[in-house]
């Protein structure tokens, strides 16, 4: 495997970029060797600037559901391009976007568009800070929800405490109005409301828990925050920033059947562009401005290119079959995985949901970070250097999930399947 051309423009890069990248998980910081740039993706394939080729399993952090460069939304956004690349104003695709969405989403009727997966959360918890009159709010350890400030808080040393930040640069302040918790376990979360009685906004969590491994949720515990939340007359925030459009068109809301009062979505409905929305019901949407008090903005919100993007996108997504089809190809791909680990009796699992999947080495059921044995992190190490070497792109972490797209081939699972199988003997012996 070449990578000379890589290192030199990471070189290059260092001397622009702190750490020379512009988000860290780039880094490579938790593999080996330092990260490949890359010069195209076509179907389920990238071309780095070396000319390696890789089978593709991180498809962007997740949006690619259909792959690199899809022909309809290409000539979608070159059909869009042509008349302006923003302009600051109302469009129809806007429209057409939101229309597709909500026709096909029984649990929001209104949504606002934003720029990314951060914009929408940080305007989400704005929203039912606003819409209920009230300042704290919960998350839990282990889901990630971008890196507003009063996100990026860790939990305190009791479960009822305070957060503490997890970043310089947060304020203290910031941090005490953030309550964490540990997953899977409502007594914890009966016992915050009962602390800060009619002080909390809202509970705000990744459904399906996949920033920190893959911790799939019981459906009762997922149903126990809505009803709690309901007692105390507070919201509950789905952010399917990840989940949303992947595990099936209406997200987790959709696969549990459980209605969240606002949920938030990625850059998955721009089709790879930079998007985000954030949705609920027309009373509580009629609080964000110029209809209510709680102010957002964003002069690249609703951008034309990005919004025929994603109508294109989605319009293939609605298709019959299609999650029936990413859904087996990605039980395929872990099934075979894991009855190969099983009998060679290694602690290795691959876990999934829908299109989703995520590489634990254990046997043991995570449902919360703390779960993870950080150790087990070297396993994921080795195996992310060889895969590399033969041609199988994961995201640089093992923390990280990966992503099934409509362009991965049946030949591309069977030699992922194969590849694997040597790996993980290689990494766990």
């Amino acid at each position: 495997m070449k990578t000379k051309k890589s290192a030199a423009a990471f070189k290059k890069a260092k001397t622009f970029f702190p750490g020379g990248v512009n988000s860290p998980v780039r880094a490579f910081g938790s593999v080996d060797g330092d990260p490949l740039f890359i010069a195209k993706g076509k179907g389920s394939k990238i071309y780095d600037i070396d000319g390696n080729k890789y089978i593709d399993y991180c498809c962007s952090w997740g949006p690619l559901i259909l792959g690199h460069a899809p022909t309809s939304v290409v000539k979608a956004v070159q059909k869009s391009v042509v008349n302006g690349l923003s302009f600051g104003a109302p469009t129809v695709q806007e429209n057409e976007l939101a229309e597709l969405i909500i026709k096909n989403n029984r649990f929001i009727e209104k949504l606002r568009f934003v720029s990314s997966g951060t914009e929408a959360v940080m305007s989400a918890i704005r929203l039912a800070r606003g819409y209920t009159k009230k300042d704290k709010i919960i998350k839990f350890e282990g889901c990630y929800h971008g890196h507003a400030d009063h996100l990026l808080v860790k939990a305190g040393s009791g479960l009822a405490t305070f957060g503490t930040s997890s970043s310089a640069g947060v304020p203290e302040a910031f941090a005490n109005e953030t309550i964490v918790l540990p997953l899977n376990d409502l007594k914890a979360v009966e016992k915050a409301f009962a602390t800060h009685y009619n002080q909390i906004a809202c509970i705000i969590i990744e459904p399906v828990p996949a920033n920190n491994g893959l911790l799939l949720q019981g459906k009762e515990y997922l149903q126990g925050l809505r009803e709690i939340t309901k007692k105390h007359n507070s919201l509950l925030i789905f952010d399917e920033v990840i989940s949303g459009f992947r595990v099936g068109f209406e997200g987790a809301a959709g696969l549990y059947k459980i209605k969240p009062d606002i949920i938030t979505y990625g850059k998955i409905i721009g089709g790879g562009m930079p998007v985000g929305a954030y949705g609920s019901s027309a009373k509580i949407m009629k609080e964000i401005a110029p209809d209510g008090p709680v102010y957002q903005a964003g002069t690249l919100s609703g951008n034309p290119v990005a919004m025929s993007a994603g109508k294109a996108q989605l319009s293939e997504c609605l298709k019959k079959g299609f999650y029936n089809s990413l859904e087996a190809k990605t039980k395929l791909l872990c099934d075979e995985i894991n009855k190969f680990a099983t009998k060679e009796k290694l602690a290795f699992k691959m876990v999934s949901v829908g299109s989703i999947f995520w590489l634990r080495f254990s046997n043991k059921d995570i449902k919360s970070a703390a779960d993870i044995d950080p150790k087990s992190m070297n396993h994921f190490r080795i195996l992310h250097k060889f895969l590399l070497e033969k041609g199988i792109y994961l995201g640089p972490s093992g923390y990280e999930v990966g992503f099934i797209s409509a362009a991965h081939s049946n030949d591309d699972i069977k030699k992922t399947i194969e590849v694997f199988k040597v790996g993980i003997k290689k990494a766990m012996k």
